[in-house]
């Protein structure tokens, strides 16, 4: 599928690369400049200030805005008396940055005079993708008292503002954002199971029954049957049909579907692809991987030098000083994963990812239909491949000792407890190699959830690893028993909401499933009374915690249920916990077969979330979990069933899975991954799961692209999209987890 590179990509390529920006095109005989003095040559006329103090600085303008406002319009700067002519379509554009970086502001085209209406308005946050912002917009009423503000208070800190190149061009052509959807029936582009459910949408206007052929490559009709209309999808705001050719058990290659004259894009009914794809969910973290070099032998075209290993221009994670006022020691916080697009890392979500790879293994070890050997010594093709050591195991202790290293040390205030995050200083822009990064690292507060992640994690390892080397799942019993204490004595230490400058606050206000949690894999792992104690009597034990998202890194009771249900255990009680698992399931299986799209995901609203593929897949999760306890084809069915939509059966009619299906996500948001940037990339490698619809668009690529959009819309594969189009190491884990439990049903 064809891909149109906007403007703003343009500018952002071209001053990475080191050159000037230019202007997005050259202007037509009717397109009009509203914005006087907007390079500011002739310093601030015609502009106004308000609650700042701002002059000409390097030939733009800068503000010193003050901390402690409340409202966004409390500082503001900005130019009135702008005509603006109802109908007529604006490009708005203007190049800012901020010191400390990572700021929000409001840019809003409106009314200078009351009631001050926003005919256009975006929230950027500054310095995350670049400093050019281009949008457009058609405006909904004629004025000459139109104004350009563009808001910067309430921030609790001071900070500085600079502005340059802004225009407001009249005249200019709509730019309405149109997906190519392709043809309108939606498949799993992938692979049907030949003993799995297969089902698949259409997209049409008729309100009665279709009739549908199932085609070889060939041509040959292998099936027929008719649609089942199912109205208007609220996901989507598209009215659809169902088709269901689960009979045909036959494999092939090459398959399509033919209905309402149009064809699908092919699919294969098979297994391959889901054994293949189980590797390669598992093989994404080899290249996430911090502080060592990752070999192009072993991931031809992903070769790069180590980052962050103290080797300039990195300050290098070695010896990371903690933020100022936090602690006055340093910590050798070397190695760990890339958390997502950019060069943090964190320990709360590096806790659910490793969590659910070991679960991965853990499952294969119990399940009935569990394979180990899938994820074997030697399946990842690791540097560590060939130590008699299951791959996976090996994968998820990469992490694990960088968890480990987190901790804070005996003797310090808060011994025990785990740092919360370690990230630049500031936040960088696209593309950049880890190795090429020269922000300062810091090492930001410890908090109790961070504590507890790693309680639980290192637990939940000391009983794996132990087949393989005691030492080390001793010494991970040790800091996970370090860690519980620690916790126990500081049990509401938070993380700041307002800590997102250089990398993601992952803030959490609620740890008392973090507690139930470690908790219960301390207690998997030990017997223990102390343990037991703390599940049994936590009022998340009894709690319906199977919402609308079973689980993701804020929200880790249902962690802690499956594997009460799961492990062997003499826990009392053992039943009912395996009785709220199926409870869970079933309501999970009600959504998906209420679904025109088939999937086990419903947000109120259908406001999406953030990440919303890998919380479709997390409930899958749960409906495998149910079959694997009851052994039950109907959760069997619902969870392989789930994966069709991530797969390419979705109303965008792609496949949310880098090098799978035949138009899938291709410039997820990374500084290393970037040919949408730098020819001299690679795209993100097969098996990479993108966030995929996010309701609440926060990026300004998104904010300009799908404004309005509903529910399974809020998606654009842009490498400038992060709100919804970045890969994450917990949205990956995930797909590792369900494309090894479906493969495992083949």
């Amino acid at each position: 599928m064809n891909r149109r590179r906007t403007a703003l990509l343009s500018l952002t390529a071209l001053l990475a690369a080191g050159l000037a920006a230019v202007p997005a095109g050259p202007a037509g005989a009717d397109e009009v400049e509203r914005i006087r003095n907007g390079t500011f040559d002739a310093g601030t006329e015609s502009w106004w200030t308000s609650g700042v103090t701002a002059g000409p600085d390097g030939g733009g303008l800068c503000a010193d805005v003050p901390g402690g406002t409340v409202n966004r319009w409390d500082a503001a700067v900005g130019q009135n008396d702008l005509a603006l002519t109802e109908g007529e379509t604006y490009r708005v554009s203007f190049r800012a940055s901020g010191a400390p970086a990572g700021h929000g502001i409001r840019a809003v085209v409106g009314l200078q005079v009351p009631p001050y209406d926003a005919y256009h308005e975006v929230v950027p946050q500054l310095d995350v993708s670049g400093d050019t912002y281009t949008y457009t917009f058609t405006a909904p009423a004629g004025t000459a008292q139109g104004q350009l503000a563009f808001q910067l208070g309430g921030a609790a800190d001071p900070w500085r503002f600079c502005l340059d190149d802004v225009s407001l061009l009249g005249g200019v052509p709509p730019e309405k954002y149109e997906p190519d959807t392709g043809p309108r029936v939606r498949v799993n582009q992938v692979a049907y199971l030949p003993r799995g459910p297969k089902n698949a949408t259409l997209v049409t206007e008729a309100t009665a029954p279709l009739p549908w052929q199932l085609r070889a490559a060939s041509g040959a009709v292998l099936a027929r049957g008719r649609t089942v209309p199912r109205g208007v999808d609220a996901s989507s705001g598209q009215n659809v049909h169902s088709i269901d050719f689960g009979a045909r058990r036959t494999p092939g290659t090459g398959l399509t579907l033919t209905v309402d004259g149009e064809t699908s894009r092919p699919f294969d009914i098979g297994t391959a692809a889901y054994e293949q794809l189980s590797l390669d969910a598992a093989k994404f973290y080899y290249t996430q991987r911090s502080g060592t070099p990752i070999r192009d032998d072993l991931r031809p075209g992903y070769g790069r030098a180590a980052g962050h290993v103290d080797v300039a221009p990195n300050q290098g994670d070695g010896a990371v000083p903690c933020q100022p006022g936090v602690c006055d020691y340093t910590l050798d916080v070397t190695g760990g994963w890339y958390d997502a697009g950019d060069h943090g890392k964190y320990v709360v979500n590096g806790g659910i990812s490793v969590w659910q790879l070991l679960s991965t293994h853990e499952r294969a070890l119990h399940a009935r239909t569990g394979d180990a050997d899938r994820l074997g010594d030697g399946s990842l093709a690791l540097p560590e491949s060939g130590n008699k050591v299951p791959d996976i195991l090996d994968e998820a202790r990469w992490e694990l000792e960088f968890l480990l290293k987190m901790q804070v040390p005996d003797g310090e205030p808060l011994a025990g407890m785990a740092h919360h995050k370690i990230h630049d200083e500031q936040w960088t822009g696209l593309p950049l190699l880890p190795s090429a990064d020269p922000q300062k690292r810091e090492l930001h507060p410890p908090t109790t959830a961070a504590t507890l992640n790693l309680a639980a994690t290192a637990a939940q390892a000391a009983r794996l690893y132990k087949p393989y080397d005691r030492r080390f799942a001793a010494t991970a019993l040790t800091a996970a028993r370090k860690a519980w204490a620690a916790a126990l004595a500081h049990p509401d230490v938070l993380a700041s909401e307002a800590d997102g400058t250089g990398g993601g606050a992952y803030p959490d206000g609620n740890v008392t499933d973090e507690f139930y949690w470690a908790a219960a894999e301390l207690y998997l792992t030990t017997g223990e009374r102390e343990f037991k104690d703390h599940v049994l009597s936590s009022p998340v034990h009894t709690a319906d915690v199977f919402g609308p998202v079973a689980f993701d890194w804020a929200s880790t009771a249902v962690p802690a249920r499956l594997d009460l249900a799961t492990v062997p255990s003499r826990l009392p009680g053992r039943d009912a916990v395996r009785r709220s698992v199926r409870a869970g399931a079933d309501r999970y299986l009600a959504t998906l077969e209420a679904h025109p799209y088939g999937m086990p995901y419903a947000p109120a609203g259908q406001r999406y979330d953030w990440g919303s593929t890998h919380q479709v897949l997390n409930n899958a999760v749960v409906l495998a979990t149910a079959h694997d306890l009851t052994g039950d084809a109907k959760y069997r069915d619902g969870a392989v069933q789930a994966m069709d939509y991530v797969l390419g059966r979705n109303a965008l009619n792609v496949s949310y899975v880098t090098g799978y299906g035949e138009v899938s996500a291709q410039n997820q948001h990374s500084r290393w991954y970037a040919r949408q940037l730098d020819p001299a990339s690679p795209r993100p490698p097969a098996g990479s799961l993108a966030g995929g619809p996010n309701s609440s668009i926060q990026d300004p690529l998104a904010q300009e692209k799908l404004k309005g959009c509903v529910g399974q819309f809020c998606y654009i594969d842009d490498i400038q999209s992060w709100s919804t189009n970045e890969l994450t190491i917990n949205w990956n884990a995930a797909l590792a987890w369900m494309a090894s439990y479906v493969a495992d049903q083949g």
